[in-house]
């Protein structure tokens, strides 16, 4: 009899006076119930087993009297108090899981999304400068492609994991930066020094390469020459990845207001990835622009 008030407060009463914050028909719906347990349980009580309604107690005990009525009536909350405590206690862990699991896949879809915005973004500047080239009728031409292929098959491949090691996105940078190179020439010197043992670092791919995209974005249009220093450097359980180059202060409201969706999407996966483990910094100083980057191993 007390499993079945109990069900019946859990899966009848519950949803449809609770949870609609019917709090008034709840009570009433309950009191009945209740008095529904005391009649059903007193009489089998009395019919089946015993006179004596109250066998537990050593003296007899009458049917219907004010104390025989609270007792069991107490003791039909106490059952229903206890195993819908249970209940909401399981069912509010059960939904505090589900609730992770949601923001987990939401946080996933939103950062796949990111780096599906940021690959056409690359492509596209990649494929101007092959343009430009075959415009010009370049022997150049064929090398690049050949360095845009292995980008690609980077890009449709490792990319795709949440975290690949760093040996392999530097080197995906420094593709990108071989095809700047044919692309400019003598123009374009750059410089990548690794600090530290990278070998068992894993980073989120396509993180730094915007920030690099960015200096031939606004340098080259502004400097007959381009000079780029990157570098990766390991302490303790951070990585600090920084990158320079030279700059023209004519252009600092362009570099301040157009980074373009490649640095924007940076900065939103990195709130996503890090939350406020990480430190971003840009700044311009003389004619240099820099950006430095930290972030968790």
């Amino acid at each position: 009899m007390s499993m079945i008030l109990v069900y019946v407060n859990i899966y009848v009463l519950f949803p449809r006076f609770i949870l609609k914050k019917n709090y008034a028909k709840y009570l009433l719906s309950f009191l009945l119930v209740l008095c529904v347990f005391y009649i059903i349980r007193t009489e089998l009580i009395y019919w089946l087993i015993n006179e004596n309604v109250w066998p537990e107690s050593d003296s007899p005990q009458k049917a219907y009297s004010f104390n025989h009525v609270l007792v069991v009536f107490l003791t039909g909350i106490y059952d229903v108090a206890l195993v819908t405590t249970i209940k909401l206690t399981a069912d509010w862990i059960f939904e505090r899981k589900r609730t992770e699991q949601l923001q987990k896949i939401q946080l996933r879809t939103e950062l796949n999304f990111l780096k599906t915005q940021i690959q056409p973004h690359f492509f596209f500047n990649t494929l101007n400068n092959l343009y430009a080239l075959s415009i010009e009728k370049s022997d150049k031409a064929p090398e690049m492609i050949l360095k845009l292929s292995e980008i690609m098959q980077y890009v449709l491949y490792d990319a795709k994991e949440p975290k690949i090691r760093l040996l392999k996105e530097i080197n995906y940078i420094h593709n990108y930066l071989e095809l700047e190179e044919l692309r400019f020439g003598d123009s374009v010197k750059y410089n990548l020094d690794i600090v530290g043992n990278i070998d068992d670092v894993f980073v989120p791919p396509l993180l730094f390469l915007p920030f690099i995209e960015n200096c031939f974005k606004h340098g080259t249009k502004e400097n007959d020459h381009m000079k780029v220093e990157i570098n990766f450097e390991k302490i303790k359980e951070q990585l600090i990845f920084s990158v320079k180059n030279n700059f023209n202060k004519n252009s600092e409201t362009i570099a301040n207001s157009k980074h373009g969706i490649g640095i924007i999407n940076v900065k939103r996966r990195l709130k996503l990835l890090y939350n406020e483990n990480y430190k971003l910094k840009t700044n311009i100083f003389e004619e240099e622009f820099k950006v430095n980057l930290k972030i968790p191993i």
